[in-house]
């Protein structure tokens, strides 16, 4: 399985690892780690968003509020992608 993301997301991960908090950047990477490995698991703490495109996950950071990572769970055969990772309510 491979791993996706967008094209914003990796521009936002790439702000983050430059960023200054280390810990919020290794702590993101848990998380995506967790939507590829497992991604049952990452869906059941994860809340749904229903937009345009259609519905996209959005899975809290732990210790990192209010940072989210947005993602979709893929057509069946797909794996998970990352959408998008930022600061949101």
């Amino acid at each position: 399985m491979s791993q996706d993301y967008s094209e914003v997301a990796e521009d936002q991960l790439n702000a983050l690892e430059k960023g200054p908090d280390v810990d919020l950047y290794n702590d993101v990477l848990q998380h995506i780690t967790l939507i590829f490995d497992r991604p049952r698991e990452a869906q059941r703490h994860s809340t749904a968003i229903t937009s345009d495109d259609g519905v996209v996950l959005r899975l809290p950071v732990v210790g990192h509020v209010p940072y989210k990572i947005f993602w979709t769970s893929g057509a069946p055969g797909e794996g998970p992608s990352i959408e998008a990772v930022f600061p949101h309510p």
